[in-house]
């Protein structure tokens, strides 16, 4: 009877999507549904909790320093994109080339820092950009007689070491999602388009970024989340959460300080709630926009 039930074509299904169905439900669904619950509370450790309604949310859309930490969060997501979508694609296209050599060795170099600790990785960033003597970036500045620059006490100069920090680590990542692409392109159609006479760069734009949607999309998708979601990184590059003038303030960061270090666990919740609503709508957004939720015409 045991047997019948595990071999039964009509019961195999459920099982094998049962391991799926209850992590989502232990670690995603019911934190979730927790979490939403809170962010309608005052909620402190040790204290009884008690109902706020949509307080939490109103006070957020006054806080100027929420929005701060919404600006830059949404600063470093636009950068990183521009940064980290193109370039890996060209990367990726050079490292598929026939004629490229040492491919295996510049694949290992450029995926390198993705198994590097967040925490050295930002460490070592906060050494470079610091103001210390002997740091390597005003080193670099210094033999052009360029004056020492305070990089992680300006806007502009934080996000320089910020983005600088995030290409060097995430570069490598994406351009194996993208050589990953390329190999699922056939040979066939180059060869093709080489016989009519198209250019090396007609071949690229006509071929290369059409077939590479799918991966593009993909790379994109979680881009936009992990730019929205940075925290380790400029919390490493400015050795805590509380950067000059919270130029390095993100909106996870943010979460972090209402709910661990002002035990704001209800206001938390809430700033949790809406980086989730900022995320989905710009994920649905751009993958609506791209087509992926139209169905294929059948032929």
């Amino acid at each position: 009877m045991i047997k019948r039930f595990i071999y039964s074509q009509k019961i195999a299904p459920y099982v094998f999507i049962l391991p799926f169905v209850l992590v989502f439900a232990i670690f995603w669904a019911y934190p979730l549904l927790n979490s939403f619950e809170m962010s309608f509370q005052k909620v402190s450790l040790g204290q009884e909790s008690s109902w706020a309604g949509i307080n939490n949310y109103t006070k957020l859309m006054g806080d100027t320093v929420f929005l701060k930490a919404v600006g830059n969060s949404f600063i470093y997501m636009v950068i990183t994109l521009v940064i980290l979508i193109p370039l890996p694609m060209l990367f990726a296209v050079l490292l598929n080339s026939k004629f490229m050599w040492g491919r295996e060795f510049f694949k290992a170099s450029f995926f390198f820092p993705a198994l590097t600790s967040v925490v050295v990785a930002g460490t070592i960033f906060r050494l470079m950009f610091g103001e210390m003597e002997g740091s390597m970036i005003n080193n670099i500045l210094g033999s052009f007689n360029i004056e020492p620059v305070k990089f992680l006490k300006g806007q502009v100069t934080g996000f320089i070491a910020l983005v600088a920090l995030a290409t060097w680590r995430w570069m490598g990542v994406n351009m194996l999602y993208f050589l990953s692409g390329l190999k699922n392109i056939p040979d066939d159609y180059y060869e093709a388009a080489a016989i009519d006479g198209a250019s090396k760069s007609q071949q690229f734009f006509k071929i290369t970024i059409p077939l590479l949607k799918p991966t593009s999309i993909y790379v994109l998708t979680i881009s936009i989340y992990a730019g929205l979601a940075m925290f380790t990184e400029s919390m490493m590059l400015w050795n805590g959460n509380n950067s000059p003038k919270n130029i390095g303030l993100t909106i996870v960061g943010y979460l972090y300080r209402q709910g661990i270090e002002k035990n704001n666990l209800g206001y938390a919740a809430a700033v949790g709630i809406v980086l989730l609503a900022i995320t989905m709508i710009i994920n649905i957004t751009q993958l609506t926009i791209s087509g992926m939720f139209k169905k294929e015409e059948q032929s």
